[in-house]
This record gives structure tokens, sequence and C-alpha cells, in this order.
């Protein structure tokens, strides 16, 4: 079966949680949570749930947890911020803690198209992806151009497809 044929046979519309990492962004100036969220329904996906967590692994860790305990029904979680090298950068700790797979071609590939977009500052990225309790995580740099390129690029033309792969459809 061509990859085309497998892409075909997941589903078309997956629910989704967004999570933005910011110790200092709010509702009105989260520029990056909100181009997830329009990025995937405009593509027929369905955001589900949505938060701003400060930058501190155990809120998020907690937050992804709890997003299995209570059976949330988004099938992949998409969040935007804390992937650099700074001190308070923990969301890569968090999420690589969790994972039951990594998807080691999602951040070489992102890296590989940050690099053609902004230079030798795309190495500094530590974006992962994942599994984890049968959902997809995805870790993305809070720069909303990099949100865009990792929207556009890889997450979009495969969410359907990797959701079905987790569910055994595809």
């Amino acid at each position: 079966m061509s990859h085309h044929e497998h892409r075909r046979r997941g589903p078309r519309r997956v629910a989704c949680a967004v999570v933005t990492v910011s110790d200092s962004r709010t509702a009105a100036t989260d520029r990056s949570g909100r181009t997830i969220r329009v990025a995937l329904e405009r593509a027929g996906h369905q955001v589900v749930d949505f938060r701003i967590l400060r930058d501190d692994a155990r809120l998020i860790t907690a937050h992804l947890r709890g997003l299995a305990r209570r059976r949330s029904p988004a099938r992949a979680v998409i969040l935007t911020g804390g992937t650099g090298l700074a001190p308070r950068d923990r969301t890569c700790e968090a999420v690589e803690r969790l994972l039951d797979r990594r998807i080691d071609g999602f951040g070489e590939l992102f890296r590989m198209l940050s690099y053609r977009e902004i230079g030798s500052a795309a190495m500094l990225t530590r974006a992962v992806a994942g599994t984890f309790a049968g959902r997809l995580l995805f870790s993305l740099p809070g720069s909303e151009a990099a949100v865009r390129l990792a929207m556009r690029r890889l997450i979009l033309p495969e969410l359907g497809h990797a959701v079905g792969l987790l569910e055994g459809e595809a």
C-alpha cells in the first residue's frame, strides 16, 4: 500500500488538545497557541481542550496525565513553548519522561526545515514528539513562525494518518 493510501485510511477529523507553556503569556497575548488552534480547525480537526500553563515540569506532567486519566477525547496534544535552552525551559523534560515511544523523525525534520528558514539557530530547539497513553504528543517552540512551520509541513499532513496507526486503522 502506498503512503498516500495509508494517509487516506486515517481519520479526517482528530480531537486535539493544545497547551501553551509560558510564564508570561495570557489568552490575549498567546499568538502561538491561537495559531495552532486556528490551523487545526481550518484543517477540519476539533480542539477539545486548551490551557496555558506555567513552564513547570510538574504542572505539565500533571496536565498530560490528567488528560489520560479523564479519558479525554483528545487523540493528539500539541504543546508550544519551553523547548529552548534557557533554565526555565522544562517542557521537553516533562514530555520525554512520559513518552511510550519517541517519534525521532519529527524533531529531526523540524530542525532541518527550521535550518532552511533561520540558519544554525535551529539546532537550539529541543522540539520532540512521541506517543503517550494512546495519544500523539508534539512539543513545539513558542515562536509563532516555528509553530506555523511545524503545523503546515509536519503535523497537519500526517495527523490523521498517525492517529490511525495508533488506533490500528491505517
